[in-house]
């Protein structure tokens, strides 16, 4: 079985033609830690001192690159990595915790 990455563009959302494949790769592993390379990429070239992560996330989620990996052959039903839940995560990680009552 194989795992093939694919891309699509946050800022064309839902727009096909802007979707790119990146590769084929052997193990969900190695196809899972490409996908976070492309998310931590943007998400550091995005960062900003006093950025918070809610920030930082809608960032992303207008304007970077959104990785996925599709199983060959379809043997998975259902999302193998979300790269929208990792930004979310990711985002927290790098901006730290949101102040106790901040909007």
């Amino acid at each position: 079985m194989t795992y093939k990455v694919f891309v699509d563009d946050n800022f064309h959302y839902m727009d096909e033609s802007e979707r790119y494949a990146l590769g084929e790769y052997a193990t969900l592993e190695e196809a899972i830690e490409v996908c976070k390379k492309i998310v931590d990429e943007y998400l550091m070239s995005a960062l900003k001192p006093g950025m918070t992560a809610q920030e930082l996330n809608f960032s992303y989620t207008s304007f970077g690159e959104d990785p996925f990996i599709i199983a060959n052959p379809l043997a998975h039903s259902g999302v193998l990595f979300s790269a929208w839940d990792y930004a979310r995560q990711r985002s927290k990680d790098l901006c730290g915790p949101e102040e106790a009552g901040a909007e």
